[in-house]
């Protein structure tokens, strides 16, 4: 399969230039793709264009994963409602050094036959007197045909309107094509949806001032089965940054993702080939119940992002929330799996010595409303610390109880978690 048949495949053609397939058949190509330093880690969002760069060099093409230090100082209005914050200079070069670092993991720098490449298009746009700008590009860009695009109209009907400044945008990105194709031979540009209106202006002004072909390709903008954007949680943006979304809930997202979205999912954001997603699909629709193909889809994703090594701990801390073992996860991990449920934080006077005992910690915490309830809970099998089940009614909590000496995970029943932290204890 062709890498254009495996875009159609999987989804991910949106739309295309008239010839852009043969285009691709008949040689390796140079292509870029445009990432927006608004901050210093890109998110889910910018998964699904990452990875066409990573799937167009294994075909045997080239990528360029252009940062843009330059066009980020204005914003690009395509897809926004209301104009950007602009950002500081040392804003957007600290953003771009992180992306660099994050990109590094899907793309290879260093094959001598085809590798990728980091570029800045501050290099240029920062540095270009404004007189000659409008000489050698604004001049091939009449107003009506700016105001034909599609992102522009959109943001001129708005009550935000659309400033001078990011009306601009285009012209900056269509010389960044320009650029790249002098410097690199770079003849496609991909990207979303969005990106079409600047793509295909891009493409005509290397028409024009270099009389050469070029072409553009766009996927899909991701959102779900409901219509909402892709790519947020209820905390807010999930990036791929391990610091800013830890492995764990990475991992929990796409383990969430809507029934209607996985086997799309599966398409648009894993390597696994036709067989086995049709394989992975037949059993969802044999028994969603069992959600093989959204651990399949959790798993992949966040190996690729993160390793193997933090996915298979992402996949042993989901199992936790159904009785897994907890004594070989880190505080951290803990906290982080436990953070959306009641907690209690107690001194350490309270635990040291004999203990307390787990039926006043089971009314305590409010697991259960007095003593007798706890006593009963305890006897019927319902109560556990720490994920295992303890029947004596006389049973008393320690010091030792508390993993790393800092925390404590009481349950009443299957699904019912309460946390206890001790005060003053190490990550806590």
């Amino acid at each position: 399969m062709s890498v254009f048949d495996e875009l159609k495949w999987r989804g991910l053609l949106y739309d295309a230039t008239e010839g852009v397939e043969q285009h691709l058949a008949e040689r390796s190509v140079t292509l870029y793709i445009g990432f927006d330093p608004t901050a210093a880690s890109l998110h889910v969002g910018s998964l699904l264009q990452i990875l066409a760069l990573a799937r167009m060099q294994r075909d045997g093409h080239s990528p360029i994963a252009l940062v843009g230090g330059g066009t980020g100082m204005i914003g690009d209005p395509s897809g926004k409602n209301e104009e950007r914050q602009l950002m500081s200079v040392e804003e957007v070069e600290r953003n771009c050094e992180g992306i660099r670092s994050q990109l590094e993991r899907f793309l290879d720098f260093e094959t001598k036959k085809n590798p990728a490449r980091l570029v800045n298009n501050g290099e240029w746009l920062n540095t270009v007197p404004l007189v000659d700008f409008l000489r050698e590009v604004g001049k091939y860009f009449t107003v009506n045909y700016m105001l034909a695009k599609e992102s522009v109209q959109r943001r001129l009907s708005s009550e935000e309107g659309l400033s001078y400044a990011e009306f601009s945008y285009m012209l900056f990105q269509s010389y960044d094509f320009v650029v790249l194709n002098d410097r690199y031979g770079c003849t496609l540009q991909m990207g979303g949806s969005d990106q079409w209106g600047n793509i295909t202006a891009g493409a005509e002004l290397l028409r024009k001032v270099r009389q050469k072909k070029a072409h553009g390709i766009v996927g899909p903008l991701v959102t779900n089965a409901s219509g909402a954007k892709f790519g947020k949680s209820e905390s807010g943006n999930v990036w791929l940054d391990a610091e800013l979304t830890s492995p764990y809930r990475f991992y929990q997202f796409w383990l969430n993702c809507e029934d209607a979205d996985v086997v799309r999912y599966l398409k648009y954001f894993t390597w696994l080939d036709q067989e086995a997603i049709a394989e992975l699909t037949a059993a969802h629709e044999a028994a969603p119940q069992k959600r093989e193909a959204h651990r399949r889809l959790a798993r992949e994703v966040t190996a690729m992002v993160h390793g193997e090594t933090l996915a298979d701990r992402a996949v042993r801390s989901s199992e936790v929330l159904f009785g897994g073992e907890l004594a070989d996860l880190e505080t951290s991990e803990i906290l982080d799996i436990f953070g959306e449920v009641p907690s209690t934080t107690l001194p350490r006077s309270e635990i040291d010595g004999e203990g307390l005992a787990l039926a006043d910690l089971l009314v305590s915490t409010g697991l259960v409303s007095s003593k007798g309830a706890a006593r009963r809970l305890i006897r019927d099998g319902g109560a556990y610390v720490n994920n295992h089940r303890i029947g004596d009614e006389r049973a008393t909590v320690g010091t030792d109880d508390f993993l790393d000496g800092a925390v404590l995970v009481l349950r009443q029943g299957q699904k019912k978690y309460h946390l206890v932290t001790l005060r003053g204890a190490d990550d806590v």
